[in-house]
C-alpha cells in the first residue's frame, strides 16, 4: 500500500479543498468580525488549524468507509478508479478509517472542553455517525442520501459558528458598525449565505452524480432519484432546486447593490448566478453518462467560484 493509493482513498486533493476552504473562512470572515467587534475569538490560529484537521479527519474517514461498501458499485461505474480489494486490503481500509474518525473526534472533543459547550462537539460527532449510516443505508435510498452529503458540506462551513461565541452573538444582523462609526458587512451573515449556497449546490451535484453512476447503482439495488422517477423527472426536480439556489443568491445581490457593495453584487452576479442560470437551462440537452459527468463537474468549479467570494469580502472590507 503506497502513499499514492492512500491519497487516491482518502481523496487528498478534495481534503485540502476542504481544509484550505475552512482556513479561508476563519481568515476572511472570523478574523474580520474580531476586528469590527474589538473582541478576541476563541479560534485562534493553533486552535483554528486544529478544527480544520479534525473536520478533515472525519471526511477522509468518510471517504474510506464509502468505498469500502460501494465497492461492487464501483466495480461497475468506475473499475479503473477502485483502490479496496485490489491494491488496498479491505482491513486496512477499515483501520484507516477507525484511526481517522477516533484521532478527529478527540481533537473536536478537546477543543469543545476548552471552549466548555458539549453542544459544540454535536457537529462533528454527528457527522461521523452520519457519513457510516450514508455508506451502508442513506445512500441507496431515495433523496436522503443526497440530503445528508449536502449537509454535512454545509455543516462543515456551519462549524465555525458552533465553536466560535463570538460568531454566535451576531448571527442576525446583515450590518455591523465599527468604532469609527463605518458600517461593515457582517462576515458571519457571509457565512450563512456561504453554508446555505453549498448545501444547495452539493444536493444537486449529488443528484446528477446519481444520474452518472445510473448502470451501477441499479444492479447494486440502489433506489436513488433517478431510478425511482427517471431521468427526465430528475431534471425537473433539478431546475427546481437550481430556482430555489438562485432566488435568495439574487435577493442577496440586490441587497448587495442597494448598498453600494458593487464588487461583491457583481462577482455574485456574474460568477455564481448567471453559470448556476446556464446549468439549469442546459442540465436536460443530453440523457449521456458524459454529460452528467461535465455538469457534476461543472459544479464543482462553481463552488470554488464561491469560495472566492471570501477573498473578495475580506479584500474589500
Amino acid at each position: 500500500m503506497t502513499f499514492s493509493e492512500i491519497s487516491r482513498l482518502i481523496r487528498l486533493s478534495n481534503l485540502v479543498i476542504v481544509w484550505g476552504t475552512q482556513m479561508l473562512t476563519w481568515f476572511c470572515l472570523l478574523l474580520p468580525l474580531s476586528v469590527i467587534t474589538e473582541q478576541p475569538l476563541f479560534l485562534s490560529a493553533p486552535k483554528a488549524v486544529l478544527l480544520s484537521l479534525s473536520t478533515v479527519l472525519i471526511a477522509a474517514g468518510g471517504y474510506v468507509i464509502n468505498d469500502y461498501f460501494d465497492v461492487k458499485i464501483d466495480a461497475i461505474n468506475r473499475p479503473e478508479k477502485s483502490l479496496i480489494g485490489k491494491d488496498i486490503n479491505p482491513k486496512a481500509a477499515i483501520l484507516i478509517h477507525n484511526f481517522c474518525n477516533i484521532a478527529g473526534l478527540i481533537i473536536a472533543a478537546l477543543l469543545a472542553y476548552q471552549l466548555n459547550s458539549p453542544a459544540a462537539f454535536a457537529i462533528p460527532f454527528t457527522s461521523t455517525i452520519l457519513l457510516w449510516f450514508y455508506s451502508t443505508h442513506f445512500k441507496r435510498q431515495y433523496m436522503i442520501g443526497n440530503v445528508v452529503v449536502a449537509s454535512l458540506t454545509a455543516m462543515s462551513i456551519a462549524i465555525f459558528i458552533a465553536y466560535e461565541p463570538l460568531a454566535q452573538q451576531y448571527l442576525g444582523t446583515v450590518r455591523l458598525v465599527t468604532a469609527e462609526g463605518a458600517q461593515k458587512l457582517n462576515p458571519v451573515w457571509i457565512l450563512l449565505v456561504y453554508s446555505f449556497f453549498a448545501f444547495m449546490l452539493t444536493w444537486i451535484r449529488e443528484i446528477i452524480k446519481d444520474m452518472e453512476d445510473f448502470k451501477g447503482d441499479a444492479e447494486d439495488g440502489c433506489v436513488t432519484m433517478p431510478i425511482k422517477i427517471g431521468l427526465q423527472r430528475t431534471i425537473r426536480f433539478i431546475r427546481v432546486l437550481t430556482v430555489l439556489t438562485l432566488l435568495p443568491v439574487l435577493v442577496a445581490i440586490v441587497y448587495l447593490f442597494g448598498h453600494s457593495w458593487w464588487a461583491l453584487g457583481a462577482y455574485a452576479l456574474l460568477a455564481l448566478a448567471a453559470p448556476l442560470a446556464y446549468m439549469g437551462v442546459q442540465i436536460g440537452k443530453a440523457m449521456t453518462q458524459q454529460h452528467f459527468a461535465y455538469y457534476s463537474k461543472y459544479l464543482k468549479v462553481l463552488m470554488l467560484l464561491g469560495i472566492f467570494t471570501l477573498i473578495l469580502y475580506y479584500l474589500i472590507q
